[in-house]
């Protein structure tokens, strides 16, 4: 699942992954996620930090609170690479961050290092 309100990033990251193979689901903010991740789940979320309505923090936060979801494997992505910021993540539970813009190379690593555990 990729969670972004950017539709350039959301296409890229499909276009990414699917050429790999995988199934992909899309979602333009938290809400949309929260409300697709029960009918899809997941393998493995993508989400942006900074979104209207539902943030990247809240909405990871959200999702590892679900006794369901909480051991998804969460992967924030944000175009801030501070050490703040990827401390709040990990904060919140996401297993990874991954700085936009992102490369197909840095997206399928990612998949892979959280599928094949």
């Amino acid at each position: 699942m990729v969670i972004d309100d950017s539709s350039t990033i959301r296409r890229s990251a499909e276009i990414f992954l699917g050429k790999a193979g995988c199934e992909i689901i899309l979602a333009e903010d938290g809400f949309d996620a929260l409300s697709k991740i029960t009918d899809h789940q997941p393998d493995v979320i993508f989400v942006d930090i900074m979104m209207p309505r539902l943030d990247g923090y809240q909405t990871c936060t959200l999702i590892k609170k679900n006794e369901r979801y909480r051991t998804t494997p969460v992967i924030m992505l944000s175009s801030k690479d501070g050490l703040f910021d990827r401390a709040r993540g990990r904060m919140v539970g996401s297993d990874e961050y991954l700085t936009k813009p992102f490369t197909a190379d840095s997206l399928l690593d990612a998949v892979t290092r959280h599928t094949t555990r």
